[in-house]
């Protein structure tokens, strides 16, 4: 059996999403949010928006060259279209999270599995990331139009010598996590739908564990803040913010 670290500090609230399933919610300034691959194998498909303002949202191509990366992992943060932080990657267990292949739709999910209704298969049915992740956006006044690059949670992908991408299957063990540290008021929205490059010919995703606590925002010698020029002055553009 595979033993979970407590997060660190007084757990505000925690819920599994089950897998295939879909959450939303507003996750404050100073607060972290750890989500965990309870059995191996999840996906866990993100999209970040700054809930005082929606049209403030996680902007995939700053994050990755305000870093020089092309995935993330802890000491990175994730950069909105303002140049500001909205959260930061304190830790994590997995190691390596998807960037460039968005969220699975409903003709890729038919293609490969089929299709299963909810009326004959119940939870048993087939659904897309990007269906639940647009049901979720429903729920605060959002729409297809406010899609965006979102981030793959547990799924590692590399591309080989001609550029071509591959996912790599088992890339994130049961009891794997990674924590968020909230630098913004943020709404958070989850799939826990496949990967749309998991080459699995069953269609079986995988649970995902939330748990939120009070960590406070980051200090000055934190490993986020100094990682790099850009991060200071993203933590700047942020701090100025609520300053006002």
């Amino acid at each position: 059996m595979t033993t979970i670290p407590v997060p660190p500090g007084p757990v505000l609230w925690e819920e599994t999403v089950p897998g295939g399933c879909h959450w939303s919610g507003v996750v404050r300034r100073g607060v972290s949010l750890r989500l965990t691959d309870l059995e191996g194998g999840a996906n866990c498909s993100m999209l970040i928006y700054n809930f005082e303002e929606k049209s403030e949202r996680y902007n995939m191509p700053d994050t990755l060259k305000a870093q020089h990366t092309a995935y993330l992992t802890s000491g990175h943060v994730c950069y909105s279209d303002m140049g500001r932080v909205l959260c930061s990657i304190t830790a994590d267990t997995a190691g390596w999270h998807d960037t460039v292949c968005g969220a699975s739709d409903d003709e890729l999910i038919a293609r490969k599995y089929g299709i299963r209704r909810y009326q004959e298969h119940r939870n048993a049915m087939t659904r897309s990331a990007k269906e639940g992740l647009l049901k979720e956006l429903g729920r605060w006044g959002l729409g297809r139009r406010d899609l965006h690059a979102n981030l793959n949670l547990f799924s590692k992908v590399v591309a080989d010598e001609a550029g071509r991408l591959h996912y790599v299957p088992g890339s994130s063990c049961a009891g794997a996590f990674v924590d968020l540290r909230f630098e913004m008021h943020a709404l958070v929205v989850l799939s826990a739908s496949v990967h749309p490059l998991d080459p699995s010919s069953a269609y079986a995703p995988a649970p995902v564990e939330l748990a939120a606590w009070r960590s406070g925002t980051a200090p000055v010698d934190d490993l986020c803040r100094n990682r790099c020029g850009e991060n200071q002055r993203g933590f700047i553009n942020t701090e100025r913010y609520f300053a006002q």
